[in-house]
């Protein structure tokens, strides 16, 4: 299918990813994605009064996050918008996409604003009374720690759901190294030129705001943190997990930053667009969930659904992008799909720039779409997987419009 519903060609940011503990971590994520959605909406001449609608996605809760999405339109200047906030953890970019998506195809908005940000960086440290526990002892949690190292549902970490389908699928240690060389590599492509490709969508050299948001503390060149692997240095890693695969070297890491996609009509499309000629086309969404603790095998259901959807096929798509929190990832989906492993993922990955979680997806798909352009047009597929062994996949296209 086709939705009605399109994203303006170059109407979408994203910040550089920095490391945790980085140059983001002590900006509020809520107030910082706002920050950058005003400088990006004024450089791109949108005017904020154009919303009429808006989804919000974090997975990591700041200080008054509870007024949510209103919150952040108001302090961007589009007092009239409103809309939800979301949390999928790492399917929320995919999430908020399709909630824009649908607010337009039902004709209950004309203009959204597909906004995600997080900080793994200082996450909250909560404190849940119970009165009635020993001694009126309540409960505490470490919101990121504690989150990644534990499923509920299971007990289990999630670097161990990587391991079981390592297992499963015969992926060793040596196999999931060289992939991580590959990812690299490309997205060293994007650096080239004085990183010509990430200043598509990317503000460079980055000005990181203070605190209160009132001057420049400093400023990034680039993602930060962005590790630079070497044969011989992933070599010498052992699996994290006893009798396991994948090393520290084989996984990414978390990170803070924030991205946005503005969704709206076809007609409107045209008038916010940096190239009016240059339509980009949703054609499918896709939901699934694997069994507990299979994580990264989500993302191929989700993504055959996606496929299906749009009435195509993963031979169609001329760019596939994936989050690959672990390299396990994108050898567990090329195996089952014949994707050609070395070819997805070009410019940058997860793996590679890091997992700010909630706007992950949205980058990713972001630079899918600037591949396609660069290509001169076609289908591309973005998906990935989540919390919960869930995944979220999107299929869209660049064409002439």
């Amino acid at each position: 299918m086709t939705y009605k519903a399109e994203i303006p060609y170059g109407a979408y940011w994203s910040t550089p990813f920095a490391r945790w503990q980085g140059s983001f971590a002590n900006l509020h994520s809520i107030e910082f994605a706002a920050h950058v959605a005003k400088l990006e909406l004024a450089k791109r001449k949108i005017d904020p009064k154009t919303f009429d609608y808006g989804a919000l996605g974090f997975s990591v809760p700041q200080k008054y996050s509870f007024y949510g999405l209103p919150w952040l339109t108001g302090m961007i200047g589009a007092g009239q918008a409103g809309g939800p906030t979301l949390m999928q953890a790492c399917a929320t970019g995919v999430r908020t996409l399709l909630a824009a998506t649908q607010e337009i195809e039902t004709g209950m908005a004309t203009t959204a604003l597909a906004i995600n940000c997080d900080r793994t960086s200082n996450g909250p440290h909560l404190y849940y009374p119970n009165p009635r526990g020993p001694g009126g002892t309540g409960m505490a949690e470490d919101w990121v720690m504690d989150n990644f190292g534990c499923d509920p549902l299971g007990g289990h970490a999630m670097l161990q759901t990587a391991e079981n389908v390592a297992k499963k699928h015969g992926i060793g240690t040596a196999e999931q190294h060289e992939l991580v060389l590959r990812r690299e590599e490309q997205y060293r492509q994007s650096l080239e030129n004085d990183s010509a490709f990430l200043r598509r969508y990317m503000t460079l050299p980055f000005e990181v705001p203070a605190p209160n948001f009132k001057k420049t503390a400093s400023t990034m060149a680039g993602d930060e943190g962005v590790s630079q692997s070497t044969v011989e240095g992933l070599a010498k890693l052992k699996p994290v997990m006893e009798g396991g695969s994948v090393t520290y070297g084989g996984q990414t890491h978390p990170a803070d930053g924030n991205a946005a996609i503005v969704v709206t009509t076809r007609e409107k499309a045209r008038e916010l667009s940096a190239d009016p000629k240059i339509a980009v086309r949703l054609h499918g969404f896709g939901l699934a969930r694997v069994p507990l603790a299979y994580m990264p095998e989500a993302m191929l259901p989700a993504a055959q659904r996606a496929l299906a959807q749009a009435g195509k096929k993963v031979a169609d798509m001329k760019a596939i992008k994936t989050h690959n929190p672990f390299a396990v990832n994108d050898l567990f989906f090329a195996k089952e799909t014949g994707c050609e492993l070395k070819t997805m993922n070009n410019y940058g990955c997860s793996l590679v720039w890091g997992h700010p979680q909630a706007p992950m997806g949205t980058r990713a798909i972001i630079e899918l779409i600037e591949e396609l352009a660069l290509k001169g047009g076609g289908f591309g597929l973005f998906t990935g997987c989540a919390a919960g062994d869930t995944a979220m996949s999107v299929v869209l296209e660049v064409c002439d419009a």
